[in-house]
């Protein structure tokens, strides 16, 4: 059984891509929104939640940071949707996602922060 191409001729002339490609794209697309959703949660509950630590201004360096990343991820997530269906559209390789190594500096950044946080407690 062989999978059809990502793009096939429309009876106008431009190429349609396969719905189940433009599914996963939007699936993607949820999936970094739900990682933005929960970065933006654990900022805000670090700033009200979290009692006053003995470091002045740690609390509200953990909770900025995850707020910041929060944006960061949400505008990235939609810019690599655009360039994935333009791609896609237009028969090109995908595009790299600068989202994976961003995500990832940014929660260690994060984990360090909370980490000399917690030992400095």
């Amino acid at each position: 059984m062989t999978l059809p191409s990502p793009a096939e001729e429309s009876e106008e002339g431009e190429e349609e891509v396969d719905y189940r490609f433009t599914l996963a794209n939007e699936r993607t697309f949820l999936a970094w929104m739900r990682t933005a959703l929960g970065l933006l949660a654990g900022g805000v509950a670090v700033h009200t939640l979290v009692q006053p630590m003995h470091l002045p201004g740690i609390r509200r360096a953990i909770g900025m940071s995850c707020l910041v990343l929060a944006v960061i991820v949400a505008v990235g997530a939609y810019g690599h949707w655009r360039g994935v269906r333009e791609a896609m559209r237009n028969g090109r390789p995908l595009p790299s996602n600068l989202l994976v190594p961003i995500l990832s500096a940014g929660i260690s950044v994060v984990s360090v922060l909370a980490c000399v946080a917690v030992l400095l407690r």
